[in-house]
């Protein structure tokens, strides 16, 4: 069954529940900062094994100290339930990495 985009009102409650994320266009997005390149490095490889486990996967951008998702489902033109999962999965590990 194909995934279908939320609403704009589904969108907004579903963000007040993910501080930090916020709507950007036709995606949700969070960008991090870490103490170090390290850290930062040690989130996004983690991300990627989330996005493995979802077969989900999001725009991922390493800084220097810095992590930025972008997420939306490219299949269903918009943003899905399945990118509100992604988000809430790295939400759960980012503090681990020190990431604020």
């Amino acid at each position: 069954m194909p995934t279908e985009p939320l609403s704009q009102k589904e969108i907004e409650d579903r963000l007040r529940e993910l501080p930090g994320w916020s709507l950007d266009g036709d995606r949700i997005t969070r960008d991090y900062e870490l103490a170090d390149h390290f850290a930062a490095t040690a989130l996004v490889v983690h991300v990627s094994q989330i996005q493995q486990e979802l077969n989900h996967h999001s725009d991922l951008t390493l800084g220097y100290k810095s992590v930025a998702l972008a997420v939306h489902t490219h299949s269903a033109g918009g943003i899905t339930e399945k990118d509100f999962e992604l988000a809430a999965r790295v939400e759960a590990v980012a503090p681990g990495h020190g990431a604020r």
